[in-house]
């Protein structure tokens, strides 16, 4: 699980497209997504900046146009989520720092991420004791669920697979003997980050309200519906393990965010009937063969405006309640 969401996610798109898959639409490009003002009509909530959006490529847009900001090699789009939401928020330009970057896990939060095109600084930098609002969207790297992904086009490639069980569950099963998977143990270790990211958080933004971010659906909860977009590839117990694996990241991401007294923006719940599985036309996250230029497995522009009316709307019922 040494590789990160970027160049995991190219290596099993790169497995299942060599095996034969991956939807048939791959020239398409995106539909636009509607805009930041459309997701944020309601009044604005007492939360206004400065903002800071902390995060790796789901944060940062990866792969998702016009991209901008420094370094070229975070993937930063300039209408990633964060950039939406400043916008529904009416933050100034000035008044808000977007220091995502793809493949980031929390402990280049707390220092300078290389990246094949740049070095990012520490995330946490961009914080201070007059910052307001804090998103932040990691976790998927440190639990190494692109890494996953590849495996388990892998463990189903392989000569004496089993279609009809599950390869990949069993397969990793046996790495974790009696105990919980290596998944699963991958995942612990992510949320344990994600608890130090958010006490260092509060230490450097006291004022701050910080809204953790969850990650959107990959899989549909029937797996049936995924026959064009992996091309049969992988076995619908595995699908249904992804999907499991995926639902277990968001949970411990949902508890060390309450446990932090910061507020867990529930994305997958969002974007149900959105995910790479669904058609071109709905869906918020690309299939292994994506749109052109688009990123594998990775919001679409779509997907970062839906995840981006999550956190509005989370924003907006924390101002409705009175909390800061």
């Amino acid at each position: 699980m040494g590789r990160r969401y970027g160049a995991a996610a190219l290596a099993a798109g790169a497995l299942l497209l060599a095996a034969g898959c991956g939807a048939a639409d791959g020239g398409e490009r995106s539909a636009a997504p509607p805009s930041g003002a459309q997701a944020s009509s309601a009044a604005p909530p007492r939360v206004a900046g400065p903002y800071a959006a902390l995060g790796d490529s789901y944060t940062s847009g990866l792969g998702v146009p016009p991209r901008g900001g420094s370094p070229a090699g975070c993937g930063r789009s300039e209408v990633n989520y964060p950039a939406l939401v400043a916008q529904g928020l009416g933050i100034a330009p000035a008044a808000f720092t977007d220091v995502s970057c793809s493949d980031a896990r929390t402990a280049d939060l707390a220092a300078a991420q290389r990246t094949a095109d740049g070095t990012n600084p520490p995330q946490l930098d961009a914080l201070g004791a007059d910052t307001r609002l804090v998103t932040l969207g990691i976790g998927g790297n440190d639990a190494g669920f692109m890494d996953v992904v590849a495996r388990c086009v892998r463990e189903n490639l392989r000569p004496a697979a089993d279609a009809s069980a599950a390869p990949c569950r069993a397969a990793y099963a046996a790495d974790g003997g009696a105990g919980p998977d290596g998944v699963q143990r991958a995942i612990g270790t992510a949320g344990d980050g994600v608890v130090a990211a958010l006490t260092e958080i509060r230490r450097r933004a006291p004022r701050a309200a910080v809204y953790v971010v969850g990650y959107p659906e990959l899989l549909p909860a029937d797996p049936a519906g995924c026959a064009e977009a992996v091309g049969g590839v992988m076995a619908a117990g595995d699908l249904r393990f992804l999907r499991e694996k995926h639902q277990q990241l968001n949970a411990v991401l949902r508890d060390r965010a309450a446990a932090a007294g910061a507020v867990f923006v529930d994305t997958a719940a969002a974007s149900a009937g959105h995910d790479m599985c669904a058609g071109a036309a709905v869906r918020w996250i690309e299939p292994v063969r994506p749109a052109a230029g688009a990123a594998a497995l990775h919001p679409n522009a779509r997907g970062e405006s839906g995840m981006a009316a999550a956190v509005l709307a989370a924003v907006r019922s924390a101002g409705a309640a009175g909390q800061p």
